[in-house]
């Protein structure tokens, strides 16, 4: 089973999020994970995968302008029907809580849902999503540094933790839905 994980990152927040993601998939026997950085990833390879999991830094509450464009690319496979029931998963960060994280992922769900994907959240019976409920998917926030000088403030191990549960999960959903097409 083929999934294919596309991010938008600016400073590395969303981008080491997105490889925990990853690496919760490829934890799952008969996974193939292909991760991009959405400047190197192709739409065209999307009619080959199960599922897609597609994230960015939160704009306002909104989708980055990178990742937006290469959403925008997807006329085609929306009009011959290419993503029709492939499953379908999202994750954001943002720079301050209260600061769109929601917004955001409703906003990345939003072209799934006219493609005809099925959509993975996380629900509260997951462990890792237990206490934070981020059930939409993925959305963590990684606070602004105080001065240029300090470090960044990258996501924390529960932070991955989440990721890692989110792409454990799709990948088991996947290989039950591939179970079934092949049964």
């Amino acid at each position: 089973m083929n999934i294919y994980v596309v991010y938008d990152s600016e400073d590395g927040h969303t981008e080491a999020l997105a490889h925990s993601i990853a690496q919760g998939a490829r934890g799952v026997q008969g996974a193939r994970v292909h991760l991009h950085h959405v400047e190197r990833a192709d739409v065209r390879e999307l009619d080959k995968m199960d599922a897609i999991i597609w994230g960015c830094p939160g704009h306002f509450g909104s989708i980055s302008a990178g990742l937006k464009a290469w959403i925008d690319k997807l006329g085609y496979l929306w009009a011959h029907g290419k993503l029709v029931d492939k499953l379908g998963a999202v994750f954001c960060t943002t720079a301050t809580e209260h600061g769109g994280i929601e917004a955001t992922m409703l906003n990345l769900i939003t072209p799934m849902l006219h493609q005809g994907m099925i959509i993975v959240g996380l629900p509260a019976t997951v462990p890792e999503n237990a206490l934070y409920g981020s059930y939409y998917g993925v959305g963590i926030t990684c606070r602004l540094e105080d001065s240029p000088d300090d470090p960044p403030n990258m996501p924390t191990e529960d932070d991955l933790a989440l990721g890692r549960a989110l792409g454990r999960r799709v990948a088991q959903l996947t290989a039950r839905f591939a179970a079934k097409r092949e049964g």
